[in-house]
């Protein structure tokens, strides 16, 4: 089973999620060769387990995580798996294998990253024209940046245009030392920062300062614009909801 997972379960980058489908439809995916999932205790963490035995990542660690609710999630998804097993229909386990395999060895690395976005955070671009676009930016964005902020002390720049502009390294150093230790929850992060263009919407959704439905619709508010404007096709609309699915699957890791 690790082969199916090796190539998602390490790279994220949601420009790809459309080509990985399709990829994934031309791909023979082996037949679900397990009866009963089930989760247990094991070290302060949950493991899921096929027919007793433990699921192990594409390197070989097990698959396991502490919160009771995300261990449900992953035990539901490998229970919902029909006649064949297709990792793109599992978001949850995708993330927790790349939290396993590879974000915990990079701890450092991954939260630089991270903060880096803080640099280019979506919400602090405006469009200024046409005024209405401009002003859905504003009434998604100023809050978000007025919270920002309020928790770190420090204003982010806001410009209109595309120019990038500085942003305060007081601020990305504040940023990064926000993000956490674990694992799982920065891998969520990352994510969740990576789907939205915004370090500053992925805080807001870690300390419950946006729902998670809030936090996807102003990430959204260009493309929202756009669709209304000439509409949206299927391709667009499929790539959406896989982004989606993943979207869900981090905030389950954050918010539980």
């Amino acid at each position: 089973m690790a082969d199916l997972f090796e190539e998602l379960a390490t790279s994220f980058d949601p420009v790809l999620a459309t080509e990985r489908a399709r990829a994934n439809v031309q791909r023979v995916l082996p037949k679900r060769f397990y009866k009963a999932v089930s989760i247990e205790p094991v070290s302060g963490l949950y493991r899921v387990l096929l027919d007793g035995k433990p699921v192990r990542t594409p390197g070989r660690n097990l698959l396991a995580v502490a919160p009771l609710r995300a261990a449900c999630a992953l035990e539901a998804e490998w229970a919902g798996q029909g006649e064949f097993v297709d990792p793109m229909t599992m978001p949850l386990t995708r993330l927790v294998n790349s939290a396993i395999d590879g974000v915990s060895r990079e701890i450092d690395t991954v939260k630089d990253a991270v903060a880096a976005f803080a640099g280019t955070d979506l919400t602090c671009y405006r469009a200024g024209e046409p005024p209405r676009l401009d002003g859905r930016q504003r009434a998604a964005w100023e809050p978000v940046l007025d919270w920002i902020e309020e928790r770190f002390d420090i204003r982010p720049v806001a410009t209109v245009g595309v120019v990038a502009v500085a942003q305060p390294p007081d601020l990305l150093a504040a940023v990064r030392s926000a993000l956490p230790d674990d694992a799982t929850r920065l891998a969520a992060i990352e994510l969740v920062t990576t789907l939205t263009g915004s370090v500053f919407l992925a805080l807001a959704l870690v300390e419950k300062r946006l729902l998670p439905d809030d936090v996807w619709l102003a990430a959204h508010v260009d493309e929202d614009w756009n669709a209304e404007l000439w509409g949206a096709d299927d391709e667009a609309r499929q790539r959406r909801d896989f982004r989606r699915a993943d979207f869900n699957a981090a905030a389950l890791l954050l918010l539980d």
